[in-house]
């Protein structure tokens, strides 16, 4: 019986732990909607399509997904130059928003499960956001 009620107990632990990451990275994903449409909607328009030979897009956006690190850079740091998205080049600016780490993470979190990406439950965390620095400090 206690073997039973062990096992019992370890299953129903075990099963909780993804379901709190769901939940963590749902939170992350409703808050980083609030910095998105206050922030970012203007340029990268209310779907992430952005606008064409002017701000990238964001939805199903190679560069965003294939490097979460510069993308985390940018929003950061602001961005200035060359980039290329979905093999359209960008050169434009995008200045730094001043946004707290929690606030980078969570609108990180929006923009990598919104508009057909997927992180594939891969959350950014605020420790991620932290790591990253100006690119002359790499």
């Amino acid at each position: 019986m206690k073997l039973l009620l062990t096992l019992l107990s370890t299953a129903i632990f075990c099963a909780a732990i993804p379901r709190t990451q769901d939940d963590e990275l749902a939170k992350s994903i409703e808050r980083g909607k609030m910095v998105y449409s206050e922030n970012c909607i203007s340029c990268h328009m209310g779907t992430g399509e952005g606008i064409t030979a002017t701000f990238p897009p964001l939805a199903k956006s190679d560069y965003l997904m294939k490097t979460p690190e510069n993308a985390i850079q940018a929003i950061k740091f602001g961005l200035i130059g060359k980039v290329t998205v979905n093999g359209v080049s960008y050169d434009n600016m995008m200045p730094e928003p001043g946004l707290a780490n929690e606030q980078i993470a969570d609108v990180m979190n929006y923009i990598m499960n919104s508009w057909g990406n997927s992180s594939e439950k891969k959350m950014i965390t605020v420790k991620m956001v932290e790591a990253v620095k100006p690119a002359e400090e790499k």
